[in-house]
């Protein structure tokens, strides 16, 4: 883990680069204290710092600041990260306090595997055991996805990276909102570009509409080979889905053997 020192070095790194500086942080106030009074200089907030209530919650907004700066900050952060190699990644990941997720979640969790895998599987985002142990799919979930691995030839680790569309446990297992897949987004995108995957499987309704940028079905999304930056995809059935709807195992099955088939295809000689 990056200590409190070295991360705040390394945002104010980034906030420099983006040229977010100068910066103010929130302290408590105190009791003679109005709230006036409670901003002071050495901050992680996007100047200029106004009253607003999107702030109170004391992240660092860097990939979605305000109206008027939104897009070409996000632009500025995405390019930033695309230039990072592993270490910087993984580092500017148990860092990021891009959105809300941060001040809730326990660890980050970065992804785990091969980091030269043919196979990418790609889920939601971590849940509570993840979250303590920085690890993807660990739970029952994460049983289940290492035995659907095992049926066709796979392990963790061994040409297989898992990685989520979020690194941090949104509260509750809820979905990840809109707003924390995008900020997100980069690190996914710099992890597919160092891996270059041959296949990615997508694990669940917010995996497909975040690869494919569609709303559709998982159920219609099924048994097509569909398309990432040039990357095949292949869709199937959350395994916590698989939990709670023991019928749908025959149908992440056939996703499986439609897996299996597909990167052969990609593998045999021309």
């Amino acid at each position: 883990m990056i200590s409190n020192d070295r991360k705040r070095v390394r945002r104010g790194k980034i906030l420099k680069e983006l040229e977010l500086t100068p910066v103010w942080r929130v302290r408590e106030r105190t009791e003679d204290e109005s709230p006036s009074r409670v901003l002071e200089s050495d901050q992680v907030m996007v100047a200029p710092v106004v009253a607003h209530p999107e702030f109170e919650e004391q992240v660092e907004q860097v990939c979605v600041p305000s109206a008027d700066t939104t897009e070409d900050v996000a632009e500025k952060r995405r390019a930033m990260i695309l230039r990072m190699e592993w270490d910087q990644l993984k580092e500017s990941v148990e860092g990021c306090v891009a959105c809300r997720l941060c001040n809730s979640r326990t660890r980050t969790v970065f992804g785990v595997g091969d980091l030269e895998a043919d196979w990418l599987y790609v889920g939601e985002g971590p849940g509570a055991q993840e979250d303590a142990l920085g690890e993807p799919f660990v739970g029952q979930a994460g049983k289940l996805l290492d035995n659907m691995l095992m049926a066709i030839g796979l392990k963790r680790g061994r040409d297989v990276f898992i990685a989520n569309i979020v690194k941090c446990r949104p509260p509750g297992n809820r979905e990840p909102s809109d707003d924390e897949a995008q900020c997100c987004e980069p690190y996914l995108a710099r992890q597919i570009e160092l891996i270059k995957p041959r296949l990615i499987v997508a694990l669940g309704k917010t995996a497909a509409r975040n690869l494919l940028n569609t709303d559709a079905s998982i159920g219609s999304l099924r048994g097509k080979l569909h398309q990432h930056e040039g990357i095949p995809v292949i869709v199937t059935y959350h395994p916590a889905y698989l939990l709670r709807t023991l019928v749908a195992k025959a149908k992440a099955w056939e996703d499986l053997c439609f897996a299996q088939s597909t990167m052969q295809a990609l593998k045999a000689p021309e």
